[in-house]
């Protein structure tokens, strides 16, 4: 497909809310597969068919800018922002397919703290990307984002010290380890995202 002379393109920011859209709806999935008496097969199946709208929703956006003269702002910052969007979804959709093939029956609450942490990351992020068409108020978003990084990383310490006190038999510290880790991941993904979102707006003033 040929490059399309016209002016901006505006289909980003629809894109970019729907993809932070489709996280809301993954960190509420993932909320529920730490529910008592989770349906974890039914879950993990929702979990992949949202992810894989968020794929579709990445691509359609790659597409975008592949085919459009004049971006609203540099190439590589669409790409790496709808990139880190993705990787969010991606760590959140891990977590659930954790949760259904290790069968893990006791999950320490500070994972359901990280959880709770992770579902405010996705609304805060799903707010903030509608501003980008104006650039105005995202101060807010990259702020609050770091705040709940910050509590994420000292959950993510307790909850270390917690696996590790002798309360746990050794296979199932491991199984617990990775499904913390990457929770953690995740919240570094948003921030990661935030981090992009502030570079383009400090780019755009």
């Amino acid at each position: 497909m040929g490059l399309r002379f016209r002016p901006v393109e505006n289909a980003f920011y629809d894109q970019f809310a729907e993809s932070a859209a489709h996280l809301v709806t993954g960190a509420s999935l993932l909320a529920d597969m730490f529910t008592v008496g989770a349906d974890r097969e039914g879950i993990a199946m929702a979990m992949r068919d949202a992810e894989h709208a968020a794929d579709e929703t990445t691509h359609e956006i790659v597409r975008t800018v592949n085919s459009t003269f004049i971006t609203p702002f540099d190439r590589e910052d669409i790409y790496a922002l709808a990139a880190g969007l993705d990787d969010v979804m991606d760590l959140m959709d891990e977590v659930v397919d954790m949760l259904l093939l290790y069968e893990v029956k006791e999950l320490p609450t500070g994972l359901s703290e990280q959880v709770d942490l992770i579902r405010r990351c996705a609304e805060v992020t799903a707010d903030a990307m509608p501003r980008l068409r104006t650039m105005k108020e995202l101060s807010e978003y990259w702020i609050e984002i770091n705040r709940l990084e910050n509590a994420g990383d000292k959950n993510h310490r307790r909850l270390r010290a917690h696996l590790f006190s002798g309360e746990y038999k050794a296979m199932e510290v491991l199984k617990l380890k990775d499904i913390a880790e990457t929770l953690e991941a995740a919240i570094d993904a948003f921030e990661k995202v935030a981090n992009t979102v502030e570079q383009i707006a400090v780019k755009e003033s």
